[in-house]
């Protein structure tokens, strides 16, 4: 009897403390904490393709590789340059500020790789391809109009489409060698008012996605119904020209925008994102079930928690990762991580000129971060996260200022400022929309340390800035910042590395690391738990 009783004492005991464990082991959402929006995604074998949106940033249309759908790395990008113009150059005044390239969509045919894209910039559609997606080379073909929020999608009779447009939805065959819209081939109104199965009103359908699965045709949007979340509806249809028939596909949570993936193991999802405040559109799956022909979305029309999938390993180092700055023979100049905030000039920057240092040479004059060239970005990550940099400002000049930023149209910068002779360390905070200068320190040595803390936690959005003299002991500067997801700019806060010169070009920062976690000072979290 004391043996049964003490089998059972154990019994209980191993499933308490197991129990958490194998719940902890599953997936989350959401399976991106991060700025990764307008997601398309590609299975090819066991492999995962996913491509994205990253607007105004170079290079552009971030690709992502996964095994499990959970965690994903970056493995490279469609362009390094959507185009040289003014505003994606950040030149003459002008700046394309949540333009750039939209909603992409990524496509496996007959051995070749595809992602296409389209920009108000350049007014084209860009379609690029490749054999090797984690290596290139990519090819790239473009052509007029720019398709918005198109689908690309190649049929089994060898033709090759796109599904554009918001409201009406429009399908347009291609040229062979996808050079432009085929002459005399389908260009036709496939859905009028697509947004009927959600009521008719608000925002119209925008986002398509198209799939053919055991011979019918699926196509995803998104909608935005008055008094009511972003919304996904679904249309299918036995031929691609229609007719279709739609529903709502998911009304919860406002996660919407993107479309079906099956796995190796005939499981499918529907991969999605949802607005989440100041770090941005964040990624999301949903298990789907097929009923009378239908993909039936989410957990009893819910988007859940947890997910059947093996629990994610975090976003350190694959989205977003620290940088010593060193290289080695054959390593990138800058890791995948990284993007400039719009073309950057490529003869101002180097991480060769001081080994083991970024270098940001000023070469005009300018008189806002926002409009400064050359600044480095990468994402920021929820629910919390850190990033913190070494600045050597010895070959700073006169009106130069230098340091770490999270750029957003209410941005907010910790950094040096050199007036003549003097030097200060000062912070910049734009909650409002307009940049003040909020603390100012004299300085009287060359090298010091600065982080911005970011809570995302609960759409707290929040960020603490610090300096430190000895890369130790970190000073609390300024006052917070309260981050917002704004327009024009219509992207998640990012650290951003940045130099630009108010009186005299020439000047250079180096910056000896980017260091990012993702925790947070005990003092900070506990400020806005």
């Amino acid at each position: 009897m004391r043996n049964a009783i003490y089998r059972l004492w154990m019994t209980a005991l191993i499933i308490t403390l197991i129990a958490p464990c194998l719940y902890a082991q599953k997936a989350t959402n959401p399976i991106i904490y991060a700025d990764v929006p307008d997601i398309s995604i590609v299975r090819v074998g066991n492999s995962y393709y996913m491509s994205s949106t990253t607007m105004h940033m170079s290079p552009g249309v971030p690709i992502m590789k996964s095994n499990d759908l959970v965690t994903w790395k970056m493995v490279g990008y469609a362009y390094d340059t959507l185009g040289n113009v003014d505003a994606l150059n950040l030149t003459n005044g002008k700046n394309a500020y949540g333009q750039g390239s939209w909603a992409s969509s990524i496509r496996f045919h007959n051995g070749t790789y595809y992602v296409s894209t389209f920009s108000a910039n350049t007014n084209k559609t860009h379609i690029y391809s490749t054999k090797n997606i984690e290596k290139g080379p990519w090819k790239a073909r473009s052509f007029a109009p720019d398709l918005g929020d198109h689908s690309l999608f190649f049929d089994d009779d060898g033709k090759v489409y796109m599904i554009s447009g918001s409201g009406d939805l429009r399908l347009v065959e291609l040229k062979d060698d996808l050079s432009g819209i085929k002459p005399g081939g389908t260009d036709k109104i496939i859905i009028k008012k697509a947004n009927v199965p959600s009521g008719g009103t608000g925002l119209g359908p925008e986002g398509s996605q198209l799939f053919k699965i055991n011979s019918k045709y699926y196509l995803f949007n998104i909608t935005w119904p008055p008094g009511h979340v972003r919304t996904v509806i679904i249309h299918r249809a036995d031929k691609i020209t229609g007719p279709y028939e739609g529903r709502i596909g998911l009304q919860d949570l406002g996660v919407a925008q993107g479309g079906l993936v099956e796995a190796p193991n005939g499981a499918w999802y529907s991969y999605l994102f949802r607005d989440y405040g100041a770090v941005g559109r964040i990624p999301y799956l949903v298990p789907v079930k097929w009923e009378d022909g239908w993909p039936v979305l989410g957990t009893k029309g819910k988007v859940p928690d947890t997910l059947d999938l093996p629990a994610g390993k975090g976003l350190i180092p694959g989205i977003v990762a620290s940088d010593e700055f060193t290289r080695k023979k054959g390593e990138r100049a800058l890791p995948l991580v990284w993007q400039w905030n719009h073309n950057p000039d490529n003869s101002l920057w180097s991480v060769t000129a001081r080994k083991g240092y970024l270098r940001l040479t000023t070469g005009r004059i300018d008189t806002d971060f926002v409009m400064a060239r050359n600044s480095l970005t990468q994402r920021t990550i929820g629910p919390v996260c850190s990033g913190a940099v070494s600045l050597d400002i010895s070959n700073m000049k006169d009106g130069d200022f230098a340091g770490l930023g999270l750029l957003q149209k209410n941005y907010g910068l910790a950094g040096v400022k050199i007036a003549g002779d003097s030097k200060a360390v000062v912070m910049i905070n734009a909650s409002t929309g307009k940049p003040v200068e909020v603390q100012k320190i004299p300085l009287d040595q060359k090298v010091v340390y600065f982080k911005a803390e970011c809570n995302f936690t609960n759409r707290k959005d929040v960020a603490d800035f610090f300096y430190s003299l000895n890369g130790k002991t970190w000073i609390p500067l300024g006052t917070q910042l309260k981050m917002a997801y704004t327009f024009p700019h219509f992207m998640g806060y990012r650290f951003a590395l940045f130099n630009y010169a108010t009186k005299n070009i020439g000047g250079s920062a180096d910056f000896d690391f980017f260091h990012i976690t993702d925790s947070i000072s005990p003092e900070q979290q506990s400020r806005v738990n």
